[in-house]
């Protein structure tokens, strides 16, 4: 940890905060310059972040050397994490590829679109049984029925099933019949429900909350990772922006920001950062030339029947037809699946 004293710090302040660090039993190490001071201090950081150094007189700023999101961060693990989910992997040059409707509606609809996209090459299932809606009068999903249903047709196709946890007393339910548990953006710092999905030691999809900054999402990362769960996959899925042409903005820029400091895999979600079916396959393989490690695309059979999200997802044949594009840029990247 760096501590910067501000131009006019006495000496007597500067020798306040040199005792202050080696009352708290660290090691200070003085460096004066022509404007400023500096003052290192070796020790646990973790430690060093309980005290309120900035408090003391003269103090400028704080810096930690370390990340605050240890466990996450490249310093911890700098070789990349691959994720397995019952059989797929997803990092290390795996890409999940996640599809499904918004929520699971029925288990003939489930079926036909997990033939759909299982035939087109998706490796992972989706579908929410809970859902966290905006208005408590839209659908909230079917609940247990759907865990069933979505455990069935998964099973039935040979697809790992990806499904939302949306409350901490549901998290044992979902455990049960998942094979990665999803939080999403609405409740990426919802900290007892991270903490809660974390003890699980299911693998964990953890998407970007909608104003969320890159250090956000690794912090919230870190308090699953903290518990023991060590598989967890990122997500991208768009943040707000001031322009109402998408439902979000594609932060592509975060997908190789978060490689550069993190071990853990991320996907892109272009059906939620768009919002608009005909950008999803440009933004989609816009994901995998930047590296992503998978794509998450909603995928629905009858969209004006959808119960939710209906008019971001593709239709089948769609998907298929992005899927083969995905392959050629999978292919010049070096990435598979």
């Amino acid at each position: 940890m760096i501590i910067i004293l501000r131009e006019n710090a006495t000496e007597a302040q500067v020798d306040h905060v040199v005792k202050r660090v080696e009352t708290l039993g660290f090691q200070a190490h003085l460096s004066k310059g022509t404007y400023r001071t500096v003052i290192g201090v070796i020790g646990d950081e973790e430690k060093l972040l309980a005290a309120p150094l900035a408090a003391i007189p003269g103090v400028a700023k704080v810096v930690p050397v370390m990340p605050a999101f240890k466990l996450a961060s490249r310093e911890a693990h700098p070789q990349p994490t691959v994720v397995d989910v019952a059989g797929t992997k997803i990092g290390g040059g795996h890409l999940g590829m996640i599809a499904g409707p918004c929520a699971v509606e029925s288990e003939e609809r489930m079926n036909d679109i997990a033939a759909a996209i299982k035939a087109a090459g998706a490796n992972l299932l989706r579908g929410g049984a809970y859902k966290p809606r905006t208005s408590p009068y839209a659908f909230q999903g079917l609940g247990e029925e759907g865990l069933k249903i979505l455990r069935r047709v998964g099973d039935a196709h040979g697809l790992p099933v990806v499904t939302e946890a949306v409350d901490p007393r549901h998290v044992e339910l979902v455990a049960e019949y998942a094979d990665m548990i999803q939080l999403g953006a609405r409740n990426m710092q919802n900290f007892v429900l991270l903490t809660e999905v974390g003890k699980t030691h299911k693998p964990v999809l953890l998407k970007r909350g909608m104003a969320a900054t890159v250090k956000d999402l690794m912090m919230s990362a870190e308090y699953v990772v903290a518990q023991g769960t060590t598989d967890v996959v990122l997500c991208e899925r768009g943040v707000k922006g001031f322009d109402n042409a998408c439902r979000n903005m594609l932060d592509i820029a975060a997908v190789p920001q978060i490689q550069q400091i993190s071990h853990l895999p991320v996907i892109v979600d272009p059906s939620h950062a768009t919002g608009r079916p005909e950008l999803i396959p440009a933004c989609a393989l816009a994901a995998v030339a930047a590296g992503a490690d998978g794509v998450h695309i909603e995928v629905h059979n009858c969209p004006e029947e959808a119960m939710s999200d209906g008019p971001q997802a593709l239709l089948p044949e769609q998907y298929a037809e992005v899927m083969g594009q995905m392959k050629k840029v999978a292919a010049a990247v070096g990435k598979t699946w």
